[in-house]
C-alpha cells in the first residue's frame, strides 16, 4: 500500500513539475513576442519620426540605416569583448548594402518558410 501511495505521490510531482515548466515556457513566450512587438513599434515610430523630419526619404532608406548602425553595433560588441572569437564578415564601402540587402533576404526567407 505505501509503494503505491509513493507511486502515486512521484507521479503527481512529475506532472506539477511539468505544469509548472510548460507555464513557465508560456510566459517566457508571452514575454518574447511583447518584446518584439515593442521593437517592432519602436521601429515603425522612428521611421514614420524621421520620413516626416527628412523629406525625400523612404522607409527602406530609414531600415538600411538601422540595418547598418545594428551592424556596426554588433561589430563593436564583438570587438570590446574580451573574451570573444573572432567574427570575419567581408565589409568595405559597397558591402553594407549588401550585408543589408542579406539581412533583409534572409529574414524573408525565414518569414516565407513559417
Amino acid at each position: 500500500m505505501a509503494a503505491t501511495e509513493k507511486a502515486e505521490a512521484d507521479k503527481i510531482l512529475q506532472i506539477k513539475r511539468a505544469e509548472g515548466e510548460a507555464e513557465s515556457k508560456y510566459l517566457s513566450g508571452l514575454g518574447v513576442a511583447r518584446q518584439r512587438q515593442a521593437i517592432v513599434d519602436g521601429l515603425r515610430d522612428s521611421v514614420l519620426g524621421f520620413a516626416v523630419n527628412v523629406p525625400g526619404t523612404t522607409a527602406k532608406d530609414v531600415m538600411d540605416m538601422v540595418l547598418v548602425t545594428q551592424y556596426f553595433d554588433t561589430m563593436k560588441e564583438i570587438g570590446s569583448a574580451s573574451k570573444s572569437s573572432a567574427v570575419f564578415i567581408p565589409h568595405g564601402p559597397g558591402a553594407v548594402r549588401d550585408v543589408a540587402t542579406q539581412i533583409r533576404d534572409g529574414l524573408l526567407q525565414g518569414n516565407a518558410a513559417s
